[in-house]
């Protein structure tokens, strides 16, 4: 009995990891061609606003490739990973950097590549969990399997919480300027940028002196980079 039972079990996990499997791999085809309109961390702000009590108002456009502007495409780069046209989604030059800096007492600083952000931010639900990291490396890798490196971007951009509620570069580019996401220049972009690190508790458009520098050092990397031809290796 006890042996039939366990059989059963076994059976029922791996259904339920091949289904898993199957689905993700189908919704990141689909999801490859099709314009996004949502997130996990959009309905997870929703729910947070909700069980709070309060009330909120997401902003969220989608644009394509064609009419978000490159100064922003590359200013994200510039700042969050510019090797992002060379790894697989895991940029393994920075998590070593990063680990022999916390070994030498350094503070354990991240080491995520556009593709993680764009998979957690996607599919995923914040905060830290091995559960989460585990699911955050399998679509990582989906979507770099699956979806060219200039599609990973434009859904990066196009989902990226900017402020509170505020979502994607359309949105964003409204909200702090006024603009949209094709008319931003390239000191506007690195604003943007700059505030990613903590989209909810900086200003894109009265930036103190943090975001200030950070967007400095951004244009000067963008220019290190080659300016908007290094696009070209998406």
């Amino acid at each position: 009995m006890r042996r039939e039972w366990q059989r059963w079990a076994w059976r029922v996990l791996w259904r339920t990891l091949l289904g898993f499997v199957v689905a993700s791999v189908v919704l990141v085809l689909v999801l490859r061609v099709v314009p996004v309109f949502g997130s996990m961390v959009m309905v997870e702000r929703k729910v947070q606003a909700w069980s709070a009590g309060e009330a909120l108002d997401l902003r969220h456009q989608w644009r394509p490739w064609a009419r978000l502007a490159d100064s922003a495409k590359l200013a994200v780069i510039a700042a969050e990973d510019q090797r992002f046209p060379e790894h697989h989604g895991f940029d393994l030059v920075q998590l070593r950097q990063a680990w022999e800096a916390s070994r030498n007492g350094g503070r354990l600083r991240g080491a995520s590549t556009i593709s993680q952000q764009t998979a957690k931010n996607l599919f995923l639900w914040t905060g830290r969990s091995w559960v989460r990291k585990g699911l955050e490396a399998w679509f990582t890798l989906l979507i770099e399997a699956l979806w060219p490196k200039q599609r990973i971007l434009e859904v990066y951009l196009n989902i990226v919480e900017w402020d509170s509620g505020v979502f994607g570069l359309e949105a964003a580019a409204r909200h702090y300027f006024g603009i949209s996401a094709g008319e931003l220049n390239a000191y506007q972009a690195s604003r943007l940028a700059a505030i990613l690190p903590d989209p909810r508790g900086r200003d894109a458009a009265r930036p103190g002196p943090l975001v200030e520098r950070r967007s400095a050092w951004i244009r000067q990397q963008m220019r290190n980079l080659g300016g908007t031809r290094f696009l070209e290796r998406l």
